[in-house]
């Protein structure tokens, strides 16, 4: 079961980069080529989930991105440096989309994560979230053939 890791800082510009990895080593796995645009939609907003987290609150830790491949299936985990529960799934979708700076507060990241969390399992049949002391772990999983 290979596994290819890659840390990088929690910087918006590293997003694009991760999501070529993962749909270069999706393809190397066999994962269908209709599926590739899919992977790199979901590993997008997941990474940047993570971004905005580790930013607002890890700043120096980094975003952390698994590409797991054994016989059946290709698993994308990307991990956050910032515990906290889970978003309420009936809260009030919060967003100030007029500020005029790049600060997120608490009331804005959970809204994010909501509307992302909600992006990403409409692009994968199996997606987990888990919710960690140390940060949470968004896991997707597509299979091979």
């Amino acid at each position: 079961m290979p596994t290819v890791t890659v840390s990088f800082t929690p910087l918006p510009e590293h997003v694009r980069t991760a999501r070529f990895i993962a749909a270069s080593v999706a393809r190397r796995a066999g994962v269908a080529d209709g599926v590739l645009d899919e992977i790199k939609l979901a590993v997008s907003e997941a990474c940047s989930l993570a971004v905005r987290f580790n930013l607002a609150h890890a700043p120096s830790s980094p975003v952390e991105l698994r590409l797991i491949e054994d016989q059946a299936s290709f698993s994308v985990e990307v991990a956050d440096s910032v515990g906290r529960p889970a978003p309420d799934a009936d809260g009030e979708l919060a967003f100030d989309l007029t500020k005029d700076d790049d600060r997120v507060d608490s009331v804005d990241l959970s809204g994010h994560e909501r509307l992302g969390l909600a992006v990403i399992s409409g692009l994968v049949d199996d997606v987990t979230v888990e919710y960690l002391a140390t940060g949470s772990v968004v896991t997707m999983t597509w299979p091979i053939g």
